[in-house]
């Protein structure tokens, strides 16, 4: 029990490599095999082999879910836990819907692209992502409230510009959050726009800010991912 945990859960030996490839292709070819049966037209027969493939991808996820329950130490701590729960929500659909024929249920069926994120836990990349946004979490929280009084702040501003001349566009500091949101993140829909000198020299101010508010949490992210790899490494060695 101990060697095949340590071959599911420990993918720096060559088996643990092997095993977590093999996951990686499964996910892929049951994301493919799902991409193809919504294509139109379709034949009977490769209606039929796609549901074949289908059904051995669940049943090794199914395997493979069951195993990491046997040889976890918590199971219930697996069962809840974030890769227990993408694990789960990678097969349940297939069994919800399988042998029966109301059309209803066949909706579950769509769940199963859910499965993509089954290959969160196989990236080591991925994973990595995950501790650095769990070491910048406290800078990133921070940036966002301001983010989000800097919106508020920016509804108030144009509201008072714009209402007076513009009472459809902008009739209240909710409407404006529109354009607020607009915008901060530099997208300029340009459904709404000011007109007022005033305005638009607030504007100008707005998008200058927009612009930082796009660069601060990617340098922020930036200087977490090296930590994290800095952390990996150290790991690994």
């Amino acid at each position: 029990m101990e060697k095949l945990k340590k071959i599911i859960e420990d993918n720096s030996t060559g088996w643990g490599k092997i095993f977590d490839y093999f996951i990686q292709s499964l996910i892929i070819t049951s994301l493919v095999t799902f991409c193809i049966s919504t294509l139109p037209d379709l034949s009977n027969k490769a209606k039929e082999e796609l549901d074949t493939i289908e059904t051995i991808v669940v049943i090794i996820f199914s395997i493979e879910y069951i195993i990491r329950l046997a040889v976890s130490n918590k199971p219930l701590k697996y069962i809840f836990s974030f890769y227990g729960l993408i694990d789960l929500i990678a097969i349940v659909p297939f069994y919800l819907s399988s042998g029966i024929d109301l059309r209803a249920i066949r909706v579950f069926r769509f769940l199963r692209i859910f499965r993509a994120l089954k290959i969160v836990r196989y990236s080591k990349a991925i994973v990595r992502y995950r501790v650095a946004i769990s070491l910048a979490k406290e800078e990133l929280v921070l940036f966002f409230l301001a983010t989000i009084l800097l919106l508020f702040f920016s509804s108030v501003g144009i509201y008072y510009f714009e209402n007076p001349v513009q009472p459809e566009a902008f009739k209240s500091i909710f409407h404006s959050m529109w354009w607020s949101v607009a915008t901060l993140t530099t997208v300029g829909y340009g459904d709404i726009y000011p007109i007022t000198v005033g305005g638009k020299l607030f504007t100008f101010f707005i998008l200058m800010i927009g612009l930082g508010i796009v660069a601060v949490p990617t340098g922020l992210l930036a200087s977490a991912l090296s930590k994290a790899r800095d952390l990996e490494n150290e790991r690994d060695h």
